[in-house]
């Protein structure tokens, strides 16, 4: 069959892409190499999809139903795969088969179309919170993960040059770097995060009933973590009268449910959407800046 990648896809990917990346253009034969390497049957390409990787949805040589998913070098699937190893399905995804092609993870099979997106949001809170608590484990004796202050180092550098171009975002960029600091400055715990987590990466299971997904691993404090899932449906949060009340108390309530600094959480969202908001700005998606900018007002 052809592997056409989803639109959303190559929309993502074009946007980050370094110059002269053809990871893209290879896509179809990498994905038929996967396929044969693998020994799998293709189902269909799950759209829309990711927006750092290709998911074919698969059955194994023995009927049993999986995902194959391949991802650029850039998106770090070999630490998504140290990370899946290391939870061993407690929590998330679990990591299938054996060796497989560099970039390229079989993975059990979940309900790809119902999220725990699709609850009604104080439910959806409580079970992403729940999912994510699973996660926070010491990471592996010896590990190469990246960690928190060296991801957000580089994004920092990222923002500071946002706000020389930018001069209206400039204050907001300052109060992000400053928080940055102090919250660098006396970390409470060093756990392995899953670096991405919010609402849409938490999917049905057979196993579980909820699992996370597509983790960008990285070893830090747990506040990091939390930090994107405080800000998630940004869009109705916006809409809202009430949208500044009901995330500062969004803040309380998952700093209090899963035992975490309410300081440093509300200081890891103000850092995290200031961050998404400048990158936004940056590859020309003006809505979502300006939806994360204000959001971070609130902080």
């Amino acid at each position: 069959m052809a592997f056409e990648p989803p639109r959303r896809l190559v929309r993502a990917l074009g946007e980050t892409a370094p110059a002269g990346d053809d990871w893209l253009e290879k896509l179809p034969e990498t994905a038929r190499e996967a396929v044969a390497s693998c020994g799998v049957t293709v189902e269909r390409v799950q759209v829309p999809g990711g927006r750092s990787s290709l998911v074919l949805l698969v059955r194994r040589a023995d009927g049993t139903p999986a995902v194959l998913k391949l991802a650029p070098r850039r998106a770090r699937p070999g630490s998504e795969r140290a990370a899946l190893a290391h939870w061993g399905g407690l929590g998330a995804v679990q990591l299938l088969g054996g060796d497989t092609p560099e970039g390229v993870l079989l993975l059990e099979r979940l309900h790809p179309d119902v999220s725990v997106r699709s609850l009604p949001e104080s439910k959806a809170l409580l079970e992403a919170a729940g999912t994510l608590r699973r996660l926070w484990v010491e990471p592996p004796a010896g590990h190469s993960f990246e960690t928190v202050a060296e991801r957000t180092g580089r994004q920092a550098e990222a923002m500071r040059a946002g706000a020389a171009a930018d001069p209206e975002v400039a204050a907001l960029v300052d109060a992000a770097l400053a928080a940055r600091e102090e919250l660098l400055a006396a970390p409470p715990e060093q756990r392995l995060l899953h670096g991405t987590f919010r609402q849409s990466k938490v999917l049905a299971g057979d196993r579980m009933p909820w699992l996370a997904v597509g983790p960008d691993p990285v070893v830090g404090e747990n506040a990091f973590d939390l930090a994107r899932l405080v800000r998630d449906r940004v869009e109705d949060l916006i809409a809202q009268s009430s949208g500044a009340a009901t995330t500062r108390r969004r803040v309380k309530r998952l700093a209090e449910s899963l035992e975490v600094d309410q300081e440093r959480l509300r200081g890891w969202t103000l850092f995290r959407a200031v961050e998404s908001g400048v990158r936004a700005h940056r590859v020309g998606r003006e809505r979502d800046a300006e939806l994360l900018l204000e959001f971070a007002t609130w902080l």
